[in-house]
C-alpha cells in the first residue's frame, strides 16, 4: 500500500463486525480513514475498542466525532430504558437507535467527499442480527443512490460506493473472516450493557450473537463475559 492507494472511509464502532469490515478494506488495498461516533451511547467502552481497532489496522487517520443522540433518546442505548436480557425476540428491539446508520453514513459521506474518497465501508449484517431495519440490503442500496443525488461529486459523475462486505454473512462467517485475516478479535467490543470490571454482560442480544458466532465457527471466543451467554 502506498500514498497513491485509494482512500476509503470506514465506520469503526469498535465492534467485531466493523473490525472485520475495516480489515477487508485494507485487504482490498484501501488506505483507511476510520470514523467513530461518540453518540453518548450507554456502552462508551466501545469507543476505547474503536481506538484499538484503528491503531491495529493502521488507519491513516481516526476521527471520533461527538454527536449526543441522548438529546433525542428513543433507544435503550441512548435513554433510560433497560437493555433486554431475555434473548433475541421478534420485531425491532429497543436497542435500535432511531436512524443511526443513516446518520452515521451521512457523516461518513461528508468526510468521503471532503477527503476525495469514493468508497465507504460499513459493517452491517442482515443475517445474524437483531432485526434493525438499517442493516438490510435495501437500505444500503437506497443510501448509495441518495449519495449520488446529494453530493457535488455524485452530480459531477464521481459517485460513491457503499460497501457492506459482511451484509450476507452469518456471525460465524464473520468470525471465520476475522480468523482468516489474522485479527485479534479480543480487542473488539460487542456488549450493549457492560458489566463491572470491563466484562461483556453475556446476556444482551449482542453478547449472545457474538458468542454464538465463535461457537459455530469453531474458533475460541476470546471475550471475557460476566456470565456465559446462553443461546440467542
Amino acid at each position: 500500500m502506498t500514498s497513491q492507494s485509494p482512500l476509503a472511509v470506514v465506520l469503526v464502532s469498535g465492534g467485531l463486525d466493523s473490525m472485520v469490515s475495516a480489515a477487508l478494506a485494507r485487504e482490498a488495498g484501501f488506505r483507511v480513514l476510520a470514523l467513530s461516533v461518540d453518540y453518548n451511547q450507554r456502552h462508551q467502552v466501545e469507543l476505547a475498542a474503536a481506538r484499538r481497532v484503528a491503531r491495529l489496522l493502521g488507519a491513516e487517520r481516526h476521527v471520533v466525532l461527538p454527536l449526543d443522540l441522548r438529546a433525542f433518546g428513543g433507544s435503550a442505548l441512548t435513554d433510560d430504558i433497560a437493555v433486554p436480557k431475555d434473548g433475541v425476540g421478534e420485531g425491532i428491539p429497543v436497542t435500535y437507535v432511531p436512524a443511526r446508520n443513516t446518520i452515521f453514513l451521512s457523516l461518513a459521506l461528508g468526510w468521503a467527499e471532503a477527503s476525495g474518497a469514493r468508497d465507504i465501508y460499513v459493517g452491517v449484517n442482515a443475517l445474524d442480527y437483531s432485526g434493525y431495519p438499517d442493516c438490510r440490503p435495501e437500505f444500503i442500496a437506497g443510501f448509495e443512490a441518495l449519495a449520488e443525488l446529494a453530493t457535488k461529486a455524485g452530480v459531477e459523475g464521481a459517485p460513491f460506493r457503499i460497501r457492506a462486505p459482511l451484509q450476507m454473512m452469518t456471525k460465524a462467517d464473520v468470525v471465520r473472516e476475522g480468523a482468516r485475516l489474522g485479527l485479534d478479535m479480543g480487542v473488539s467490543w460487542s456488549c450493549y450493557d457492560p458489566a463491572p470490571g470491563g466484562l461483556h454482560c453475556g446476556l444482551c442480544d449482542s453478547c449472545r450473537l457474538r458468542h454464538k458466532g465463535f461457537e459455530e465457527a469453531g474458533v475460541p471466543d476470546p471475550t471475557a463475559y460476566a456470565v456465559t451467554p446462553p443461546a440467542p
